[in-house]
C-alpha cells in the first residue's frame, strides 16, 4: 500500500523588498495627495462635542475603520487591484463610479477626487505614464477616486494583495490620528497609543474587506453624512472636509 504523503502548505507570497518600499511610500503622509488636509468629519465631531479626548478619538476611528473604510474603500481597492492586473476597466469604471456615488456629502466626493486626480499626476510625475492604464486611470468620469487610483498604483509596485490593502489601511489611519492631534487636540503619546489601536485591528478589517462580494459593498454611515455636512458650514475649521 502506498504511503500517504503529506503537503506542506504553499507559504502566501510576501512583497519584495523594493515593493514593500515602494507601498510605504504610498502610505506616507507626505505623499503629494493632501490626505493630511482632511479629517473626514472627526473635526466636526469634536466641534459637536461628541470626541473630546483620546478614548473618544479612538473609539471613533476604530468605528470608521470597521464600519466605514473596511465596507467600501477597502473593498473597492481590492477589487481595482485585480481589476487593474487583469485589464478590466469595465470593472474599473464601474467600481469608480460605484464610490462617486456613494459619497454622502458633496466634501467626501470632492476629498476623493482631488486625491484621485493628486495619484494620477504623482504616477505622471514619477515616471509611471508610460503605462497605458494611467492615461485610463486619467479618463475616468467625473474623475478618478482616490481607492480606484491607489489600487493602481500600489498594483504596479507588484506587490501582494493583501500587503496593497494593509498599506492603503494605514495611510488612512496615520493622517486620521494626525487629524486627532490638531482637531481634538491631543499629545503625541496619545496619537501613537490610538494608532496601535487601529494597527491591531487593520488586518482583520482588511480580510473582510477582501472577503466582500460586489453585492456586499456598502457605503451607509449616518452619523458621519450628518457631521459632515455640518462641517461643510462649520464657522472654523483646520480641515478641508
Amino acid at each position: 500500500m502506498p504511503r500517504l504523503r503529506r503537503t506542506a502548505a504553499r507559504p502566501a507570497p510576501s512583497a519584495s523588498a523594493h515593493a514593500l518600499l515602494q507601498l510605504m511610500w504610498l502610505a506616507s503622509p507626505a505623499l503629494p495627495v493632501g490626505g493630511f488636509s482632511y479629517s473626514e468629519a472627526l473635526e466636526a465631531a469634536v466641534d459637536a462635542g461628541l470626541v473630546t479626548g483620546e478614548a473618544q478619538a479612538g473609539a471613533w476611528l476604530r468605528d470608521q475603520l470597521q464600519l466605514n473604510l473596511a465596507r467600501s474603500d477597502i473593498a473597492v481597492v481590492a477589487k481595482a487591484f485585480k481589476a487593474w492586473a487583469r485589464g478590466d476597466i469595465a470593472h474599473v469604471v464601474e467600481l469608480n463610479t460605484w464610490v462617486t456615488t456613494t459619497r454622502e456629502t458633496a466634501e467626501l466626493r470632492q476629498q476623493t477626487e482631488q486625491m484621485g486626480r493628486s495619484m494620477v499626476e504623482w504616477l505622471k510625475n514619477r515616471g509611471a505614464a508610460e503605462d497605458d492604464r494611467v492615461a485610463q486611470l486619467r479618463a475616468l468620469a467625473p474623475a478618478p477616486t482616490w481607492p480606484v487610483a491607489f489600487a493602481l498604483a500600489a498594483q504596479q509596485t507588484g506587490a501582494p494583495l493583501r500587503e496593497a490593502l494593509l498599506s492603503f489601511a494605514f495611510g488612512w489611519a496615520e493622517n486620521m490620528v494626525q487629524a486627532a492631534l490638531k482637531a481634538v487636540p491631543l499629545g503625541q503619546s496619545a496619537g501613537q497609543r490610538i494608532l496601535a489601536t487601529l494597527v491591531d485591528a487593520i488586518p482583520g478589517a482588511v480580510d473582510r474587506a477582501t472577503a466582500l462580494l460586489d453585492s456586499e459593498r456598502q457605503a451607509f454611515t449616518p452619523m458621519l453624512a450628518i457631521l459632515s455636512a455640518q462641517h461643510e458650514m462649520q464657522y472654523s475649521r483646520l480641515f478641508r472636509s
